[in-house]
């Protein structure tokens, strides 16, 4: 656990804890024969569920929005040289992903035993993974904030936080208001109940997913933090606190998901940063 520095945070300390949600989100997800699951061509899901399948002998297959282009990217030409099968859904039919119409196709194409995983890989399953990352943090603290792309994360954390502490979630995407109802189904699922303990923050998606302003990319050059999710929330706790958010005193713990290899920097930067209008 490091802490990140910075003199914007004022009286707020923050402590950045590295985790690989995705594989937190495939642990309860890997007892089948074959795993079926969808993504972007550059989906770091798709990368680790084709990974887990190779390390557990499950065998894979990878929907892929679009068409195929050749030669392969390096997140689809690792994810077959991990032994998982591509295809392709036009992206008309990959709107509907998760339509019973779609889904029974997929079905009668890959086999009626195929375990069919969301895009993201939030399910019932993964809200439980993620529930054991809060008696992983060992610091003191209030807070649990995250990135949050499809409310699995945010769901399992604020599941398996312990009294009195809460969590805050930051969309990465542009109009994700409908997340709320999405943490809250997955929980029902999970749990057959809900938490109030957390938020979802809409104010940091930057014009929405993978897109990015000036501000943003100063900010993913000074701190030198991957830009898609983790910049967003990290920007979003230092302009909190700099606004004055937190109560002073409060310490939070920000979730860095992503694999281990994901590149980050010291955190010890001297000097705070240049707030633009994250919008």
């Amino acid at each position: 656990m490091e802490e990140l520095l910075d003199p914007g945070l004022g009286q707020v300390r923050v402590f950045l804890m590295h985790d690989d949600n995705k594989r937190r989100k495939l642990k309860y997800n890997l007892g089948h024969r074959r795993l079926l699951t969808f993504g972007g061509a550059y989906s770091h899901h798709i990368r680790a569920v084709a990974e887990a399948g190779r390390r557990h002998g499950i065998e894979t297959i990878g929907v892929i929005r679009g068409e195929e282009h050749l030669p392969l990217n390096p997140s689809l030409a690792y994810a077959k040289a991990c032994g998982m099968t591509l295809t392709y859904l036009d992206r008309a039919s990959y709107r509907l992903k998760h339509t019973e119409e779609v889904q029974a196709r997929l079905r009668a194409r890959w086999g009626e035993d195929v375990a069919i995983l969301p895009e993201g890989g939030s399910n019932a399953a993964a809200v439980r993974g993620c529930a054991e990352l809060p008696g992983e943090i060992d610091v003191p603290y209030d807070v649990v904030c995250c990135p949050v792309g499809t409310g699995g994360t945010l769901a399992g954390i604020s599941a398996g936080l312990p009294e009195g502490k809460r969590a805050i979630g930051f969309a990465v995407l542009k109009g994700a208001g409908f997340l709320a109802g999405e943490v809250a189904r997955l929980q029902r699922e999970a749990y057959a109940r809900t938490w109030s303990n957390w938020t979802l923050n809409l104010d940091y998606h930057f014009g929405g997913y993978a897109k990015t302003t000036p501000a943003l990319d100063g900010f993913i050059a000074k701190y030198r933090v991957e830009g898609v999710y983790v910049a967003k929330m990290l920007f979003g706790i230092l302009d909190l606190a700099r606004q004055g958010t937190f109560t002073p005193g409060t310490r939070v713990v920000a979730v860095v998901t992503g694999q281990p290899s994901t590149p980050v920097a010291r955190w010890d930067a001297p000097t705070g940063f240049d707030s633009g209008e994250p919008r």
